[in-house]
């Protein structure tokens, strides 16, 4: 009975509840760096993804290696909607020049999604900023003596 390898170090899981394989991972580490080649050579024709800095962060791969999906994020994140949409209008060319430095018998089908990872990054930045975290976190007040109010001190020897 053939096995398949799991990484245990990723918690992404796929569409079937499952994690991606070693060769998942290793075959989409391989396009983001591929695609993000190619974005920063800037050679489409639409002036807004030359000059957009567009940053590939991630790439999925589905466990057939035929569906790739890519999360991009411009720099400052302007104009997302405009770019995703030039990309998905791009994705078979973007395909068929990936597909010149990889060494698969099928190169995946390329769509394009925002990646709002940096989002939720800066929504967790302003909660554990906020006011009410931080009185939850902050030092108790110490008492006249200099011990903690609640805590007990400890028996000498």
């Amino acid at each position: 009975m053939a096995t398949s390898r799991r990484s245990g170090s990723s918690s992404r899981k796929s569409a079937a509840g499952r994690p991606p394989t070693q060769r998942q991972l290793r075959v989409a580490e391989l396009l983001r760096h591929r695609l993000s080649a190619i974005v920063a050579r800037g050679e489409f024709d639409e002036k807004i993804l030359n000059k957009a800095g567009i940053t590939v962060t991630e790439v999925r791969i589905g466990p057939d290696l035929r569906h790739a999906t890519a999360y991009v994020m411009p720099v400052g994140g302007l104009h997302i909607d405009k770019i995703i949409g030039l990309l998905n209008g791009y994705a078979p060319q973007l395909r068929k020049d990936v597909a010149k430095g990889l060494h698969l018998r099928y190169t995946p089908e390329l769509s394009f999604k925002a990646d709002l990872s940096f989002d939720e990054a800066a929504s967790i930045d302003r909660i554990l900023n906020s006011d009410i975290v931080r009185r939850d976190v902050a030092p108790e007040p110490k008492s006249a003596d200099g011990d903690a109010s609640d805590t007990p001190t400890p028996a000498k020897d």
